[in-house]
């Protein structure tokens, strides 16, 4: 396997300047992309464009990174390699931990994928993302006149234009720094990677992990309550864009019932344990992170058994470390924006061990066969 030459750019504001040359400096990246109209209304997307023009003659690849981020000096290494494994696909080796691609990385993770095909009803994570530098231009020439300045939606529409979605890096080496926003998402909240891990884990993952086409419905949670996004529903009014299904309302279309996930949450809630996050977070969040992770375990559990055997050459370890950093990230995600600071490291410590004990339940919750395929994989 060739390894392809992958240009670099990080876009930023003068605002954000000198930690962009921090990156650059530190990542052995080629150079900025400077918005170009820094004192216009904001526009990540005006940046975006600068980026993704920036590539070096003769690289197959190009990878534009965000300024707000941190990441390991073996960044541009391990992007070549995944580029080299699927030379035409749009690569995001960053997700948000409270988004719908989140979730679909995060049962990703847990069923021991490596990569997941990103959702086509919600934005790109676009914190880190590499292109084939023919997509690059395609992308460019698409987006050069949209009036739209979130770059992440944008990309999105493309991605769904061309019938193909995004690969998500499942484990993340990229992460978020801050909370402040340019572009206007300062009220998100902590915004962090779903999954994130070291270099050496990630390295070997990206590089012969196994790959989630398909996940099926996918629970996620959002202001503190659990929806689940049913496989398909892009097709829906509006293609599926903003619409979210309360998870009691789409258990029908997953084959579940209510009655089933009362009475596993009555036999193997652990009421201690729930008690210390109800301390600080309130009771009815503890239960409905429980029944979120049980969902989550449960289609997880599903899903793996599509996935084949884990492949050779994953260090001892990898998938499970993985599998807890995904899982350590499902109780901060699923809070408020406004909460997510209360989650200091004893609030986190109960919400996964809560988090850990529904996703073991629902690893055996069967109800009968469900009404949803599994999911599909590649190798």
């Amino acid at each position: 396997m060739t390894t392809p030459q992958v240009s670099s750019a990080v876009m930023t504001h003068p605002v954000r300047l000198g930690q962009a040359r921090d990156l650059v400096a530190r990542l052995c990246l080629d150079g900025l992309a400077l918005d170009p109209d820094p004192d216009g209304p904001p526009s990540a997307l005006r940046t975006a464009l600068v980026a993704w023009g920036a590539t070096v003659p003769g690289a197959g690849h190009h990878l534009v990174v965000q300024d707000d981020v941190d990441a390991p000096a073996e960044l541009l290494e391990i992007v070549a390699r995944a580029a080299a494994r699927f030379p035409e696909e749009a690569l995001v080796f960053y997700t948000n931990w409270h988004a719908r691609n989140g979730a679909a990385a995060r049962l990703a993770a847990l069923a021991g994928a490596s990569w997941v095909r990103a959702v086509p009803d919600e934005f790109t994570p676009s914190l880190a993302v590499c292109l084939p530098t023919g997509t690059a231009a395609a992308f460019r020439a698409f987006a050069r006149d949209s009036a739209e300045r979130h770059d992440d939606e944008v990309l999105s529409v493309f991605f769904r234009g061309r019938g193909r979605m995004s690969l998500l890096a499942v484990p993340n080496i990229v992460e978020h720094t801050g909370t402040s926003s340019i572009n206007g998402h300062a009220a998100q909240g902590i915004r962090l990677a779903v999954c994130p891990t070291s270099a050496a884990d990630a390295a070997p993952l990206l590089a012969r992990g196994r790959v989630l086409e398909e996940p099926g419905w996918i629970p996620y949670m959002r202001y503190g309550e659990g929806y689940i996004r049913l496989a398909g529903q892009e097709h829906g009014p509006d293609e599926g864009r903003g619409h979210h299904h309360r998870w009691r309302d789409a258990l029908p279309a997953t084959g579940l019932t209510e009655e089933a996930v009362r009475a596993a949450r009555k036999a193997h809630l652990p009421r201690a344990v729930a008690g210390e996050v109800a301390r600080t977070f309130g009771m009815p969040f503890a239960e409905e992170l429980w029944t979120h992770c049980l969902l989550l375990g449960r289609q997880a559990a599903h899903v793996a058994r599509g996935l084949g055997p884990a492949p050779d050459g994953i260090p001892a370890g990898a998938l499970d470390r993985m599998r807890r950093s995904a899982l350590a990230t499902a109780g901060p995600a699923g809070l408020p924006p406004e909460r997510r600071p209360d989650a200091g490291p004893d609030e986190v410590r109960a919400m996964t061990a809560l988090a850990r004990s529904a996703v073991r339940a629902g690893g055996t919750f069967e109800t009968g066969p469900s009404a949803v395929p599994g999911g599909a994989s590649r190798g």
